[in-house]
Parts: structure tokens; C-alpha cells; sequence
């Protein structure tokens, strides 16, 4: 279960204002909105979400270096847990051509919004259940989804995540913090964020539930 960093240095090319986020907005109001999960986080304004989350590219280069590491092939069958718009998931079909993806949300709004071509591939629901058979996919990843959860909905998310993977080819991110100062500023600017870890406490949560994939953090420096 060794730690992996894929998502860091896309998180750091945004610049971000931590004091700003509590002082010129009505932080709870806006934690209110955008835990709805509707247009307001998606694409609303920047401080109850997004700020509008549209198509770029620039999960591609994640998406190939996770193909890389994880040697995917064409009849892979990849499920993303918390895939929003499914980006990540139309990346990995052009990475990957001939993979199988399937995308799963909370957020009707994002799925009726997704990308296109995947469309078609994502299931709205919770991730406390997921309504896949065992061993149905070759690879699970789920990317600033699970710190979203309180911690009896991510001990059963975490146990999901382990029934419906085949092995061990699986990847985790979350939130998390190192420091004082990086605690202050997930505070200050997480809007739906429920789990609130060290890296430590977050391996202690994967070991006692049973996840033996991979796993990364995001911090907020």
C-alpha cells in the first residue's frame, strides 16, 4: 500500500487566497451551496465551488502517467468513484483505447453535464454502497471524493471500494495536512470537506478497513 503522488503538482498551479475565502464571503452559506452538489459547486462562482469546471485537457497527463504505473490495456475495466464530469474517465479511453469506464457520482448535475462520450458510463449514487458485483474492475481510483465523507460513510466506502476491485491496482486521493499552517488553510478553504486527517491517521482508516491500493494526498501549503 505505498504512497503515490499523481495529483500535487496540478493542485499547486492554483493560486489561492485563504484569508480572502473567510473574510469577503459568507463561508457558511457558501459550504451550504455547495454541498448540494448542483450548478452552484460545478459551475457557479468561485466561492461555493469550481467556478466553473469545463473541459481542458489538463487531466491528461494524469491520466498517462497512471496508465504508465499501472500498465492498463485495451478490456481494462476502470470505475471512477466520485468522477464528477468524467474528464479523468475520457482521458484514460484515449490513453488507453479499448478500456472499459465507468463513472459514479452523488452529483446528478455532473453526470448530466459530463463529458459526452462517457456519458453514457456513469451512475449516480453514494459511495457508502456501490451497485457493482465483486471483483468487477481492474482498477478503482477516486480523486478528492472520500475526505468528503463523515467517517462511518468512509469506513463503508473504503470497504466498498476493496469489494468491487479485482486487485490491488487501485488509487486513492485526499485532503490532507502536515502542519499547522496547512491545517489552518484546509480550514479556511475546504467548502465540503468532512474528514479532516494527517497522513498518518488516513493509513491507520486504509489499514483498518482493509484497502490495500494505492494512495495520495493533496495539502494546501
Amino acid at each position: 500500500m505505498p504512497h503515490i503522488d499523481f495529483i500535487q503538482k496540478l493542485h499547486s498551479t492554483t493560486t489561492r487566497d485563504y484569508v480572502k475565502r473567510v473574510v469577503e464571503n459568507n463561508k457558511a452559506e457558501c459550504a451550504e451551496l455547495a454541498k448540494r452538489w448542483d450548478v452552484d459547486y460545478w459551475d457557479g462562482d468561485r466561492s461555493t465551488g469550481y467556478g466553473g469546471m469545463r473541459y481542458d485537457g489538463r487531466w491528461r497527463p494524469i491520466a498517462e502517467a497512471m496508465a504508465e504505473h499501472y500498465g492498463l490495456k485495451s478490456g481494462d475495466r476502470i470505475l471512477d468513484v466520485g468522477c464528477g464530469k468524467g474528464f479523468l474517465l475520457y482521458e484514460f479511453t484515449q490513453t488507453t483505447p479499448g478500456v472499459e469506464v465507468s463513472g459514479f457520482d452523488i452529483s446528478q448535475y455532473a453526470i448530466d453535464h459530463a463529458k459526452e462520450e462517457v456519458k453514457p458510463f456513469l451512475t449516480r449514487g453514494h459511495c457508502r454502497q456501490l451497485p457493482y458485483e465483486d471483483d468487477s474492475f481492474d482498477v478503482v481510483i477516486s480523486l478528492g471524493t472520500l475526505h468528503n465523507l463523515h467517517i462511518f460513510d468512509l469506513w463503508n466506502a473504503l470497504k466498498e471500494i476493496t469489494r468491487v476491485a479485482r486487485g490491488t491496482r487501485n488509487y486513492l486521493m485526499v485532503e490532507s495536512y502536515r502542519s499547522e499552517r496547512e491545517k489552518a488553510n484546509l480550514l479556511y478553504w475546504q467548502l465540503t470537506c468532512e474528514s479532516f486527517y494527517t497522513p498518518a491517521e488516513w493509513e491507520w482508516i486504509f489499514q483498518m478497513t482493509g484497502y490495500d491500493g494505492d494512495f495520495g494526498y493533496i495539502y494546501f501549503e
